[in-house]
C-alpha cells in the first residue's frame, strides 16, 4: 500500500505526463510557478494569524503541492527529486542540532546535551558559517550577497541589516534609530515639496528601510506587523460599511468627517 506522499508524487508526475497529463501543468516552469509559491506562502501566514487550524491544514497542503511541483520539474531535468529535497533538509537539521542528535543521526536522539537558548543560537550560527566555508565562494562574493534579492522587501531589509550588524555596522540601541527616522521624514517632506518623483521614491525607500531597522531593534517582524494592521483596517472598514448600511447610507455619499466618526466607533468597539 502506497503512502500518502507517494500518492501525491504519482499524481504530480501524472499531471506532467506528456500528452496524457494536464495541459496547464505541462507548460509550467520554475519561473512561471513563482507567483503561486508566494501566494500560497502568504495564505499559510494568513491562516496562522487568523488562528484558523482547519484552513491551515488546507493551505499547508497547497504549499506542499508547490514544493512537489518544483521537485517534479527538477526531476524531469535530472537535477534532483523530492527524495533529495527531503534528504537534504533532514541532513541539514541533524547537522545543525548536535545538542539533540550528538552523532548526527536520528538514532542518537535521547542523549542530548543541555544548552541555553543563547548557546543554541550561537551554535546554530557557527555551524551555518562552517557550512558556508565549505562551499565554493567567488572572489566577488560580499557579506550581503547571500541575502536573496527575491525575498519580500521588508524581510530582506531586516536580513541585510542583521548581516551588517554581525560585523559591527549597527546602532548600539534604539534611540539613534528614532533620530534617523525623524531625519528621513524631513528629507521625504522636502522631496514632496520639490515634487520630484524619483527623489520621493528614494526618500520613501530610505524611511521604510529605517522602519525595518526599528522593527529589528525592538525584535518585531515588520511584515507580520503590517499584516496585522491590514487585518485590523479591514475589520474596522467593514464595520463602517455595516453602520452605514444600517442607516441606509451609501459609502461614497459620506464625507471624511462622517467616516472618521464611524471609524472611531469601530475602535471603541474593540475592532
Amino acid at each position: 500500500m502506497t503512502s500518502k506522499i507517494e500518492q501525491l508524487l504519482t499524481l504530480m508526475a501524472n499531471l506532467r505526463a506528456p500528452e496524457k497529463g494536464c495541459p496547464w501543468d505541462i507548460k509550467q516552469t520554475h519561473k512561471s510557478l513563482l507567483p503561486y509559491l508566494v501566494e500560497e506562502s502568504y495564505e499559510v501566514v494568513d491562516a496562522i494569524e487568523s488562528n484558523d487550524l482547519e484552513n491551515l491544514q488546507e493551505e499547508l497542503g497547497d504549499l506542499l503541492f508547490q514544493v512537489v511541483f518544483h521537485a517534479q520539474l527538477a526531476n524531469e531535468k535530472e537535477a534532483f527529486d523530492f527524495d533529495d529535497v527531503v534528504a537534504g533538509i533532514t541532513a541539514k537539521m541533524l547537522r545543525r542540532h548536535p545538542h539533540v542528535f550528538p552523532d548526527g543521526s536520528l538514532a542518537s536522539f535521547g542523549s542530548q546535551t543541555q544548552l541555553s537558548e543563547s548557546e543554541i543560537a550561537e551554535q546554530w550560527l557557527t555551524i551555518k558559517q562552517q557550512e558556508k566555508s565549505l562551499k565554493k565562494q567567488s572572489l566577488k562574493d560580499g557579506l550581503l550577497d547571500s541575502v536573496h534579492a527575491k525575498m519580500p522587501p521588508m524581510k530582506r531589509a531586516v536580513k541585510l541589516q542583521k548581516k551588517a550588524a554581525k560585523v559591527g555596522f549597527d546602532w548600539p540601541d534604539v534611540k539613534p534609530v528614532f533620530a534617523k527616522i525623524r531625519e528621513e521624514l524631513d528629507e521625504l517632506e522636502e522631496a514632496i515639496d520639490e515634487q520630484d518623483e524619483a527623489h520621493i521614491q528614494e526618500e520613501l525607500g530610505d524611511l521604510l528601510f529605517v522602519m525595518a531597522n526599528l522593527a529589528r531593534h525592538v525584535k518585531q517582524d515588520p511584515e507580520q506587523a503590517v499584516s496585522l494592521t491590514n487585518q485590523k483596517f479591514c475589520r474596522r472598514f467593514a464595520r463602517i460599511e455595516t453602520l452605514l448600511q444600517e442607516q441606509g447610507k451609501e459609502l461614497d455619499a459620506c464625507d471624511l468627517e462622517e467616516l472618521d466618526k464611524y471609524w472611531d466607533q469601530a475602535k471603541l468597539e474593540g475592532l
